[in-house]
């Protein structure tokens, strides 16, 4: 069993797992482990406290499944986004060769099209 820290009570409310903190009495709460629990199951015997301890060990295993899930589901996001990060460093790179492409081929097109001045001989 341990004590809470003013940030994760802080979590609790803004993720409203509580209403507000007026719900805890002006102190921090406690809470188990899952092996706080399984200790407790341990020591209380009337069928009630062995039945809700029981439902309590298993959402802690269900919690933990989950969190290994999110965990791979993280780490796709993660692998997705440094690909992303990549590849829109890949697609900035191509435009500012078109740029420059583009540039070339307008420096081209007035060098065309521009007046030439002095002398003309018949051949030109």
């Amino acid at each position: 069993m341990f004590r809470l820290s003013e940030d994760e009570v802080d979590m609790l409310v803004s993720q409203n797992a509580i209403p507000s903190r007026q719900h805890l009495g002006g102190s921090l709460p406690y809470a188990f482990t899952e092996h706080g629990i399984l200790m407790l199951a341990n020591v209380i015997k009337s069928d009630r406290a062995i039945k809700m301890s029981i439902r309590i060990i298993e959402i802690f295993v269900r919690m933990r499944e989950m969190l290994l899930a999110y965990k791979d589901i993280l780490h796709k996001l993660e692998k997705i986004e440094r690909n992303s990060i990549n590849y829109d460093q890949q697609i900035m790179l191509i435009f500012e060769y078109l740029r420059q492409l583009e540039s070339e081929e307008q420096k081209e097109l007035a060098q065309k099209n521009r007046k030439r001045i002095g002398y003309r001989t018949n051949g030109n």
